[in-house]
Formats: C-alpha cells, sequence, structure tokens
C-alpha cells in the first residue's frame, strides 16, 4: 500500500468519493483554484469541474446553509471551513437547523452532509487559527463528531462520513497534516462511525484521547512503559456518540483513568468522559479519574514560549501516567 501523509489520504477520499457518486461535491473558501489553504482539495476542480468543486465567498453561514439545503435536494455536500475557528459563524445553520432534520420532519426528512474543518495548536496561528472547538458539537444528538489520528483513519472515517445519512462534523488536527505517515490503501473502504481503537493495549491505566494527542500519548506510554507502567491508549475517534463499550471496558480491566484532550480542561470534552466512567464504572476505578488538558487561557498566544507553555507534549503526559501511576 502506498504511503500517504493525512492531507493526501483526505484527498484521496474525496476523489474515490466524487468519482464513484456523482452526488458528492464540495464547497468551501478556496477549495477549487487554490485547491484548498492546506491542499486538501488539489486537483480536484481540473477532475471535476467548477460544478462540483465550488468556491464560496468568506460567509461560513452561507457555506453551511447552502450545504444544507443541497444535502437536502439529494446530493452529498463536503464543506470546508477554512479553519475551526472559523465556524462560529455558521453555528446556527449546524446545530439548529442541519443537526434537527430528522427529528422534525419524523424521519422524513436527512441531512448528509459532511463539515470538514482544521483544528488545534502548535502551528503558530495564534487567535484565530489555533481553536480546539469539538466541544461546541459533542453535545448535540444528530450530529456525529469525528477527529482522526491517522491516515488511513482519516480517509475510512471521512468515506464513511459522506456515506452517513445523517450530519458529520469532519476535524483535522492541523499538525498531522503533514506530520502522519502511513498506508493507506488505493480505492474506497470505510472505517465505523462510532467506534474507538485500542492503538496500545495496556492492564494498568486507561488512556483516552483523540487527534494529535493520540499520537503523543502513544509515545508517552512507550516512555513509561520502561518504568513498568503499562498504559492501553484508546484513540476515540467519534467524539460524539462516543464508543461507551470501549470505553468502559477499559476502565473495569485497568482500574484507573487519564483523558487527555488539547481544548481547555473547563468545559472539555473529558468532562462528559469522566462523567460516564464516574456513573457506569465506580466500583472499578482505583484512583480518581484524572484529566489532562490545555489551561483555561483565553486563547493561544502567537509567542513561541507561550504557545508551548499551552500545548500538550509527549513528555507532560508522561508526567501525568506517572502521576496517576502512583496513586
Amino acid at each position: 500500500m502506498p504511503q500517504l501523509n493525512m492531507i493526501e489520504a483526505i484527498r484521496s477520499a474525496l476523489h474515490d468519493e466524487m468519482a464513484a457518486d456523482e452526488r458528492v461535491f464540495v464547497l468551501g473558501e478556496d477549495v477549487g483554484v487554490k485547491g484548498g489553504v492546506f491542499l486538501a482539495t488539489e486537483g480536484l476542480l481540473a477532475r471535476f469541474g467548477e460544478d462540483r468543486v465550488v468556491d464560496m465567498p468568506i460567509a461560513e453561514a452561507g457555506i453551511a446553509g447552502m450545504a444544507i439545503g443541497a444535502s437536502l435536494h439529494g446530493l452529498r455536500p463536503v464543506a470546508e471551513i477554512q479553519f475551526a475557528d472559523y465556524i462560529h459563524p455558521a453555528i446556527d445553520q449546524i446545530l439548529n437547523e442541519a443537526a434537527r432534520f430528522r427529528y422534525r420532519s419524523n424521519g422524513d426528512w436527512s441531512c448528509p452532509l459532511v463539515i470538514r474543518a482544521p483544528f488545534g495548536a502548535g502551528v503558530h496561528g495564534a487567535l484565530y487559527h489555533s481553536q480546539s472547538t469539538e466541544a461546541l458539537f459533542t453535545s448535540t444528538p444528530g450530529l456525529k463528531v469525528v477527529a482522526p489520528s491517522t491516515p488511513y483513519d482519516a480517509k475510512g472515517l471521512l468515506i464513511a462520513a459522506i456515506r452517513d445519512p445523517d450530519p458529520v462534523i469532519f476535524f483535522e488536527h492541523k499538525q498531522l497534516y503533514r506530520g502522519a505517515r502511513g498506508e493507506v490503501p488505493e480505492g474506497a473502504y470505510t472505517e465505523p462511525l462510532g467506534k474507538g481503537a485500542v492503538r496500545r493495549a495496556g492492564t494498568q491505566i486507561s488512556l483516552f484521547t483523540f487527534g494529535l494527542m493520540a499520537q503523543h500519548s502513544l509515545e508517552a506510554a512507550e516512555t513509561v512503559a520502561g518504568a513498568g507502567i503499562d498504559v492501553e491508549v484508546i484513540d476515540l475517534r467519534t467524539l460524539y456518540p462516543l464508543d461507551r463499550e470501549a470505553i468502559l471496558g477499559s476502565v473495569r480491566k485497568t482500574g484507573k483513568a487519564l483523558i487527555v484532550h488539547e481544548d481547555k480542561l473547563t468545559g472539555g470534552l473529558g468532562g462528559e468522559i469522566s462523567a460516564l466512567i464516574a456513573e457506569h464504572a465506580f466500583e472499578a476505578l482505583d484512583a480518581p479519574v484524572r484529566r489532562l488538558a490545555s489551561p483555561d487561557v483565553h486563547a493561544v498566544a502567537f509567542n513561541d514560549a507561550l504557545e508551548a507553555h499551552f500545548m500538550l507534549n509527549p513528555a507532560k503526559i508522561a508526567d501525568a501516567i506517572r502521576a496517576l501511576a502512583a496513586y
């Protein structure tokens, strides 16, 4: 199988689905002539034409609204929000419209669309190009929220998202675009939405994470293994709905849980996972559930030292693992 980075895997998924299904089209800011700010849609305009690769104005509510309308008329839109930081103007369209069409129509209508958004810090993006916004969407029934950590999953999950009958928010960490490489099959395949993946089996601590933090957590787990600490790393992959079976099953095996995510601690997805474990696996715990997240600050700074202070890394995760193991 060819070795691809994540941006190449995403481009491959879009190409394969557009070639296989004429209902699939992409829209967003600079997705056509430029090929996207990160080049995820590079070459698609030449291959499929301007009717299926649509450059949009800087109007995120319009991008989401057009995608919703197209999906209701039988198409399969894949909308790109240039940065997750810019998704806020589209929240009304996503939460109040896309997520609720199946309910409000008593199941007569579905809204099959994908909204892709690069998220995460560590690329000197400062205030408006560094945010992790997944918690804005993981509390809304009717949506699925996905965040892959490998090129293989990026392609398989994106194809599954495009084929899904309901709206999917698809977050892609910017540091992984060209920082992660792996084998990716040619042709279409899918990975199941709503299912986590055991990236590393272990017996002493369950570590739940996603996106870039999955890669950092694996490195941290290998570091502490030398000291006899055996960590099981669960890559959630789908953030809503959570894979409850994988989470609870792992905690019942290890007795200790650490949740790692890049978003701020307060209001982040880790709180929901903590509650799930406390309510349904409390008797299995040998220690309090621990969360490791970015600090509760207003924004990510442009300054190198301040950005590094904000960001989690394998060393910080390894320290959190050691502290939990010593409890």
